[in-house]
């Protein structure tokens, strides 16, 4: 599984000049200076994912060594300094190798920068620590000292809370869509999905690329900015972070936002607000999506449908907010949760469509009738 590495790198002159040598520009590791210094395996290696015999690297040192056990290919890696997160890549091919190392940097006092690793992917960014400190598991006033290995719930929040998508992960979707169609022409059983790994030597390198959503950052960033009177963090469910969960006079609200207002991005937005709310360790008395543009009719209408309010960006630091039709009979609840004086042993709903009723399974809107026709 692949976990987040955050690794100190712009802090001062000296990791400032390393950053410039190897990771602001690709090096050259196959030629006489280098060449000599790695391994046979090595040099396969690093030309398998790095043909054009040229890739960026960072290292750690010897003081390391434990930690850097635990990293491995495809892992991310947040590069920090300066109070933000200046770059974000990720491992392609890591190896202890001292004499390689010197070749790239001076050592210090603590010795060579052993550990080895070349970047697959990079991209630089500039993500200030505040949205971190803002993801469930983190504290504020964090600045993030010393190479650090996340645990599971950690790394999760990271890649969905900044909008990371691994190259890794896109090849690993391919992957099983590939197994899955071969199945369905071939006639065969799909192989378990969970097996389908994308391996090294699989590795597509052409189509690399590290991507990082800056844009829903940025316009919840500013919506937030524009709110008054009200508390604003995020909210940790068994399904997810939400992007914003407000408090304020109104209530709760539990806000999904995306990059985009095409039908497409509205559908998603639904599908994980409705996902939250039955999953949210707290009521919500609201559930709205917030947008970069008004979203067409059509898109506003499957959001009132499922009684979800619209919210889209007019301009600079201006919101407008189209709530929904109707309001549901009491706030969205958890699976077989009862209404406020009702029996907490009734876990089913009824759920009308397009006029026929039929019974479902445990309440997955909370106590409401809804309506999709």
């Amino acid at each position: 599984m692949t976990v987040v590495v955050i690794q100190p790198s712009a802090g001062n002159a000296a990791s400032r000049r390393r950053w410039a040598d190897t990771l602001g520009q690709e090096v050259q590791f196959i030629g006489p200076e280098r060449e000599g210094r790695l391994s046979e395996e090595q040099r396969q290696q690093l030309l398998e994912l790095h043909p054009s015999g040229r890739a960026r690297f960072w290292g750690a040192s010897s003081f390391q060594n434990s930690k850097m056990a635990r990293v491995h290919f495809g892992d991310v890696v947040l590069f920090t300094g300066q109070k933000k997160v200046c770059g974000i890549g990720e491992v392609g091919v890591l190896f202890d190798n001292a004499a390689f190392a010197d070749t790239l940097w001076t050592p210090d006092k603590d010795g060579s920068w052993n550990n080895v690793y070349s970047l697959l992917s990079f991209q630089p960014t500039e993500i200030p620590y505040e949205e971190i400190w803002a993801l469930p598991g983190f504290n504020e006033g964090d600045n993030f000292m010393g190479l650090r290995i996340l645990d599971d719930g950690k790394t999760k929040a990271v890649l969905q809370g900044l909008g990371i998508t691994p190259s890794t992960s896109l090849q690993q979707d391919l992957a099983r869509e590939e197994e899955v169609a071969r199945a369905l022409v071939q006639g065969t059983q799909v192989v378990d999905l969970e097996n389908v790994r994308t391996t090294r030597a699989g590795y597509q390198v052409h189509e690399r690329q590290v991507l990082v959503h800056r844009a829903e950052a940025l316009l919840v960033r500013e919506y937030v900015n524009s709110l008054e009177g009200c508390e604003t963090g995020r909210l940790r469910t068994p399904v997810g972070i939400t992007d914003i969960h407000v408090t304020g006079p109104d209530g709760t609200e539990i806000i999904e936002a995306k990059r985009g207002s095409d039908h497409r991005y509205v559908r998603d937005a639904l599908g994980q607000l409705l996902d939250y709310v039955v999953h949210s360790p707290e009521p919500a008395d609201r559930i709205s999506g917030l947008f970069p543009e008004k979203p067409a009719e059509v898109s506003i209408a499957l959001l009132h449908r499922y009684g979800v309010d619209c919210l889209y960006r007019q301009g600079p630091g201006s919101f407008q907010r189209l709530p929904r039709r109707w309001k549901p009979v009491s706030t969205w609840r958890r699976s077989g949760q009862a209404a406020e004086g009702g029996d907490p042993r009734i876990g089913h709903r009824r759920l009308s469509i397009m006029g026929c009723e039929t019974r479902k399974g445990p309440a997955t809107l909370g106590g409401q009738a809804l309506c999709l026709g």
